[in-house]
């Protein structure tokens, strides 16, 4: 059976399938079970019935606090909305700005801006917290139904939460690489259509969704899991609380 990896839509410019990918052992991401997407405050009402036949059932916003109030999702019939803002506003979180975390557990220097954030993201206290609450409700996720994580342009926290779900799933650095830039052709970083920015937070934001995607940034997160933990299943196991057997029925649920 056919598959489009691109769902259209009249709101959403980066709205797309995270399935068919396959791993290194010959499985396959299941289609239409795990969904990836720019901003969902734009759906017109037929996006809503579209997703509502579709079947997605829990809508995760990766979003500050800012841009969920600025640019509310529109939801549909039966959908879960999940706040889930990854962007810690507490310093204090960034496990690792410690030199002795890095030395324990032998963090990569990784020589790209972009990068550089994502890993500081994935070694934050908080965003570890938003990044288990989506694994939580991908665990609970009922067969016939179907989940999508968003954020603005669809880029970069987006682009971190699908390549840790990838990475879980044993698909390889490149191919997670090139669903990670297909965002460049999805979506029009020579304009900003970015909300006035009022904090830091939404300044950075800015910043990053008219930033085209590097394939090199996203070793921030796959390269520091290799590295750091030796593979996924240490990293989720001791940093995002998850034991091998809810790792095990993850990968049951979501693999052919």
């Amino acid at each position: 059976m056919a598959h489009d990896r691109i769902v259209a839509l009249d709101g959403p410019l980066n709205f797309r399938d995270l399935g068919g990918y396959k791993n290194k052992n010959g499985q396959t991401v299941k289609w239409n079970k795990i969904y990836r997407s720019d901003s969902l405050s734009s759906l017109s009402f037929d996006d809503k019935i579209k997703l509502t036949r579709m079947k997605v059932t829990v809508d995760c916003d990766l979003r500050s606090k800012y841009e969920q109030i600025s640019a509310p999702d529109v939801l549909w019939p039966n959908v879960k909305y999940i706040d889930a803002h990854i962007y810690s506003e507490d310093p204090r979180e960034n496990k690792g700005d410690s030199k002795l975390f890095r030395f324990i557990h032998h963090i990569p220097n990784v020589d790209n801006y972009i990068g550089q954030i994502y890993q500081r993201v994935l070694l934050n206290s908080h965003s570890q917290e938003e990044f288990s609450k989506i694994f939580a409700y991908l665990l609970e996720l009922p067969e016939d139904e179907a989940l999508v994580f968003h954020c603005s342009a669809g880029k970069d926290r987006t682009g971190m939460t699908a390549a840790l779900i990838l990475t879980l799933f044993g698909v390889d650095d490149e191919t997670i690489a090139r669903d990670y830039l297909l965002t460049n052709q999805l979506y029009d970083f020579a304009v900003s259509k970015q909300l006035p920015s009022n904090d830091e937070i939404s300044k950075m934001v800015a910043k990053m969704n008219i930033t085209k995607g590097e394939g090199t940034a996203i070793i921030g997160i796959t390269e520091t899991i290799r590295r750091g933990w030796g593979s996924p299943d240490n990293f989720f196991k001791k940093e995002l609380g998850f034991t091998q057997s809810d790792i095990d029925k993850l990968r049951e649920m979501y693999l052919v």
